[in-house]
């Protein structure tokens, strides 16, 4: 038996649904690693750094299912201003950042963490509806943005967030995309489809920076990746991302999104509970 439940009975099943609800909700909203991450702290073998294992095999496994996200809302992101690429490079410096705070910080820390990051995800998930509402009630329409340039200070706030952002989603993931959704909206780059598009496309950047450094970080050894469940994550992800995102336009994820927060918030008191006991 590994970790809590027996894996050959449970864990890949579950890990597999898990991952393929997990890239479908990351590509309507995101928040997916609140759903894989806690699966994979029970059925990995118990070791004093399992939840650093089990994020560093989260955000490879879902890296793929970013892609395929990216890839289905590629038409969403036609007409939007040159100026919106800078938004990549604060991406990928934070995610470096993040993933090396995983990495040197003692193993502890990460595991006093996680019950808090888990609830910070749970209200960031939770919000979302409001942060589209918010973003919709804007002057924000469908139609491609004209070249004008963008306010210097508008866009050095955003890539300041967007930095914060990444280094959020280089340690910890969950809910990085309702983050993204609202620091994208001060800016104007169109209705929530089109938002959606662009924080697919950073979301990639930021998890696949995540995901070259866990990589390198274990074949060097200093940490370990469950490769196995990287596959199995890989594959049911892809499948939920592409499906979710053909039918993000036809079917609104509300259910989705409250069965979600609702398991966050659930898995944020166990993983309290856990540590009260402890």
């Amino acid at each position: 038996m590994n970790g809590l439940f027996d894996e050959r009975l449970v864990g890949w099943p579950l890990l597999a649904l898990a991952s393929f609800l997990a890239g479908a909700v990351n590509a309507v909203a995101g928040g997916g690693t609140i759903l894989t991450f806690p699966v994979l702290g029970a059925i990995l073998p118990a070791d004093p750094a399992r939840l650093v294992t089990a994020n560093a095999t989260s955000t490879i496994g879902l890296w793929p299912a970013s892609v395929v996200a990216a890839w289905a809302y590629r038409g969403n992101r036609e007409g939007l201003p040159s100026w919106a690429r800078w938004l990549v490079v604060p991406s990928g410096i934070g995610a470096v950042i993040g993933t090396l705070l995983v990495l040197r910080l003692p193993p502890e820390w990460f595991d006093t963490l996680v019950p808090w990051l888990i609830l910070l995800a749970a209200v960031l998930f939770s919000l979302q509806p409001r942060v589209a509402r918010w973003v919709q009630s804007g002057n924000v329409t469908a139609e491609p943005m004209p070249a004008a340039p963008v306010p210097f200070a508008r866009l050095a706030l955003a890539c300041g967030l967007q930095l914060l952002v990444g280094i959020y989603g280089g340690y910890f993931g969950a809910g990085i995309g309702i983050l993204m959704l609202a620091v994208l909206s001060v800016l104007g780059l169109g209705d929530i489809h089109r938002l959606n598009a662009v924080k697919n496309s950073l979301a990639t950047v930021v998890n696949g920076v995540a995901t070259a450094v866990f990589a390198a970080g274990s074949f060097a050894g200093s940490h370990n990746v469950s490769w196995p469940h990287v596959g199995v994550m890989a594959v049911a992800g892809m499948a939920g991302s592409l499906g979710a995102a053909h039918l993000a336009r036809r079917l609104p994820p509300t259910v989705m999104r409250k069965i979600v927060a609702i398991i966050g918030f659930a898995l944020a008191g166990y993983y309290f509970w856990r540590q009260w006991l402890a």
